[in-house]
Parts: C-alpha cells; structure tokens; sequence
C-alpha cells in the first residue's frame, strides 16, 4: 500500500448515517453537461469492461472469505466487549481495536491498491466525514479512524445480526429518526457524550449511500454536532471506491483506491444561523478534490438553457 503522507497505521470504525434535513444546496461550480452528451459521458465514467469469469469467481471467492473473517472477528470482539461491561470506554476502544484489524483485514483480502494522502490530519479528535459510495468505504472507515472515534447510526442497528449487538456492546452512538424532536435531542445527548469522553465522530454527511458515486446533499447533522461539540471538521475524500465494488455486484475489481484527508476545518466561531452556508462550503470543498465522475451532475436542458 502506498501513502504519500505519514506512514500507514491501523485504524478504525464502521459508520452508517448521518440525519437532519438535506440543505439546499447550489453546485454551479460544477460543469453543466448538455442532456444530449450525459449518456456517453455516463458510459465512459462508468468503466463497464468485460471481465472474464475467471476474475469474477476470484472476487465472489475473496468477498466470502471477507465476510467468513468478519464473522469470526465479530464473534471475538463480542466476547471481549461482553467481558468488559462494566468499562465503557474500554468498551469503545476494544471497539476501535476490532475496526482497525477487521477493515485492515478486508483491504488486504480484496487486494485494491491504496494511495492514503494527508495522513498528518488522521489522528487529530475531530468529526470525521466521508463521502459513501461503496461497501468499501465502511471497511476503509473502519481502518483509517483514530482510536476513541466513535459512529453515529440509527436505532434500528441493533437488530442487524452480530454486527449491531457488537455495535451497542462498542458503545457507539445510536440517534432516534423517528421525528424532528426526537433526532434533534438524540444529537444533543451525543454531542454531550463525545465531549464528556473526549472522543471522535465519524459521519457520513450524504446519510445515505449513492447509487452511482456522485456525491449527494449533505445532511445536516454533522455541523448541529460540530456546533454543540466545538470540534473541527476533518474531510475524508474517498475516490475510487464506487468504481471497485459497485451496488448490487459481487464483483470486486482491482482499481486503485485513494483516501484523502484534508485539513482540518476550525468550526469555534460558527453560529447556528449560517448552518447551510457551512454546508455548501464544505461540499464544494468535496466537489473541488473528487474526480468528475464523482462529482454532482448539473445537466443543462438544451431546449431552453434551464437546469433540470
């Protein structure tokens, strides 16, 4: 593996979602592409090669046994964190421990090279966001965070088989989504926890995964918590992910992956009337450092000049 910042390190955590209101965001900076000329430039950036079926059951072989040495490390980890009840910070880094070995252990498994760039920024306490493109992103998340880093996922998780009850015995953070009211004061009582423990977020702000790894809306749950928490925001830009494990595929291509921390973002002067403007910088910070394939589409109606 290749990283072009400090050395390479063991890391952490498996994140699902980050909640709120989508902001409305304006990306003019992103190219407008006329109707006429999106489907071919879809099918350049999708990379639908033929793939022989030697290299499809090679995948379908290494994607088993990455799921086979997840339930193992699950199980273990499970007996450990049950063991340490009584401890709960101990409880999230045995949690952090699990995350760095399993997601360093699918990496290695699936075989994508990997360019880490901006490591410096790694190992700072802040909120961690990423974009989400990939089953991909999880394991490199799970890997590449510090330890004391905590995830954000709904309630629901725990009903995930071995992975949410390992989720709740890590003492990881679960927020209520069923209404406004609810999510805003599950944001609140982790806001307070993460200062309370000195520990890290990890979020994906998109709060869902794209279907075709264009960056989607933010949500905006991470800055209600970098306002509650005072903590900087740290950028993890993801490139390639949605390209080597696509939704819905067993098949894990060989393309090189490249995971780019940026600096962080101070968020002590922000005041909560300006939220979406935090938002859409950020974004177009994203928009900025990911590929054109990944950027959003803004796709110019030829027929009268507007954006549909």
């Amino acid at each position: 593996m290749e990283n072009s910042g400090t050395s390479s390190f063991p890391r952490t955590r498996r994140l699902e979602s980050c909640f709120n209101a989508s902001s409305r965001l304006s990306v003019k900076e992103t190219p407008k592409i006329p109707a006429k000329e999106l489907g071919s430039k879809l099918r350049a950036n999708m990379h639908l090669d033929e793939v022989g079926w030697g290299s499809v059951l090679l995948s379908w072989i290494r994607v088993v046994i990455c799921f086979a040495t997840m339930m193992i490390t699950t199980f273990v980890w499970a007996l450990i964190m049950l063991a340490l009840i009584p401890w709960p910070y101990e409880r999230i880094r045995q949690g952090n421990i699990y995350g760095h070995v399993t997601g360093r252990l699918m990496m290695w498994i699936l075989g994508n090279p990997i360019k880490i760039q901006g490591a410096e920024f790694s190992n700072k306490r802040a909120i961690y966001i990423s974009n989400h493109a990939s089953p991909l992103d999880i394991f490199l998340i799970m890997w590449l965070t510090p330890t004391g880093t905590v995830g954000i996922a709904k309630k629901e998780i725990i009903w995930y088989p071995l992975f949410g009850q390992l989720y709740v015995l890590a003492n990881h953070l679960r927020i209520d989504r069923s209404n406004p009211t609810a999510a805003i004061e599950s944001m609140k009582q982790a806001a307070r926890a993460v200062v309370e423990n000195n520990l890290s977020l990890i979020i994906f702000p998109e709060g869902t995964r794209s279907k075709n790894g264009r960056l989607l809306p933010f949500k905006k749950g991470f800055v209600h918590l970098a306002l509650q928490s005072g903590l900087p925001i740290v950028p993890m830009v993801l490139t390639g992910t949605h390209l080597a494990w696509k939704k819905g595929s067993l098949n894990v291509r060989p393309a090189p992956l490249t995971v780019r921390y940026l600096p962080p973002i101070s968020t002590n002067d922000w005041t909560a009337d300006k939220i979406d403007g935090y938002i859409k910088m950020i974004h177009d910070l994203y928009i900025k450092h990911l590929p054109e394939s990944q950027r959003p589409l803004v796709v110019e109606d030829p027929r009268n000049g507007s954006n549909s």
